[in-house]
């Protein structure tokens, strides 16, 4: 069927595609004769895998970034996900950068996106999020970030506030202080700065509430374009402020040997351009951690072959997200079959 849907999909400009899928995926998702269908078409052998002290029903999850505001999580489910992560959301409503701001590069089997964090905000998405009930065995992230007003000196406030709001409503949040179109917001990943906000955060996750007695688990997505030494500062960092696993990566701005004409846009690299660099930064980790922190591998997963070689790397999970675009959403269960 997506096949035959593709080229239709890919005669519209990037976003308009991406917000008739979210559209028909949440009408999807609030119809249970359709989720059931669903189900039944895109079942996936369960392969469960432990991480940051949950249980996922598989190693696949949807990346941040496709269902920004928690509009078709129910819907994106059905499709055989272990895990869907919601956001990034922002805790005040913005619009992000001017379009147009997403472009396929066809020939690469990427995209470019210079979204720039456009969220409907934290009020909005706690509402998503709360007004219908958890599917079984679905585990939810929700991918936070400050907004682009926020001064550098302030973002802990915007992180802080963000973590309260919706750790009760999620598995795990992750800590996006790596996207290349909110201006300084990298600056974060710097040793001194990255550990002054997690260290802030994890005190205050002490004070949350939350069953069980363990609070919730906190990740930290980073960019694929830190040098060797930043990398290192930053795991440090992450270490020794307690948090519970990393999210590599994010996209990039390096553009390699591209051949799309659309290879010129300015923003953040996804898809089968970023597969081997996202890859790398997952060993490097591997390595100057000794796989002492879980890794959500995330960046070019394409196909299964993608996502063992991650999974291989030291990942103990994997995202897709550019992949979903090209390969439709087959790919989930291809991949959770074969790996």
């Amino acid at each position: 069927m997506y096949a035959r849907l593709h080229p239709l999909l890919f005669r519209l400009d990037p976003e308009s595609a991406h917000t008739l899928i979210l559209s028909v995926m949440r009408l999807a998702g609030q119809l249970a004769p359709v989720r059931t269908w669903l189900r039944s078409c895109f079942a996936v052998p369960e392969k469960r895998v432990q991480a940051f002290g949950v249980t996922f029903r598989n190693p696949v999850g949807l990346a941040a970034g496709y269902d920004k505001d928690g509009l078709a999580w129910r819907g994106l489910a059905c499709l055989g996900f272990g895990h869907i992560e919601v956001g990034t959301v922002t805790l005040k409503a913005q619009r992000g950068n001017p379009p147009p701001r997403l472009f396929r590069l066809l020939e690469d089997r990427a995209l470019i996106n210079r979204l720039g964090f456009p969220s409907r905000g934290a009020d909005f998405v706690q509402k998503q999020l709360s007004r219908q009930p958890r599917l079984p065995g679905l585990i939810l992230g929700v991918n936070l970030g400050k907004n682009s007003d926020t001064p550098l000196e302030e973002a802990a406030g915007d992180y802080l506030c963000l973590m309260e709001r919706f750790a009760s409503l999620a598995d795990y949040l992750a800590i996006n202080v790596s996207s290349p179109n909110t201006v300084g917001l990298r600056r974060l990943q710097a040793r001194r700065a990255l550990e002054a906000l997690l260290a802030a955060l994890s005190r205050r996750r002490e004070q949350l509430p939350r069953g069980g007695g363990r609070g919730i688990p906190l990740l930290v997505k980073l960019a694929p374009d830190l040098e060797q030494a930043e990398l290192d500062d930053a795991l440090e960092a992450i270490l020794n402020t307690g948090m519970d696993g990393v999210i590599a990566s994010n996209t990039t701005l390096e553009r390699g040997k591209l051949i799309s004409p659309q290879a010129i846009e300015a923003g953040g690299l996804s898809g089968a351009t970023l597969t081997q660099r996202s890859t790398q930064v997952i060993k490097q980790i591997y390595h100057f951690t000794g796989g002492r922190l879980p890794i959500i591998g995330v960046g070019g997963v394409m196909g299964p072959l993608d996502a063992r070689q991650k999974l291989d790397a030291g990942a103990t999970l994997v995202q897709v997200y550019t992949g979903l675009v090209y390969e439709g959403p087959g790919l989930v269960k291809t991949i959770v079959t074969e790996i």
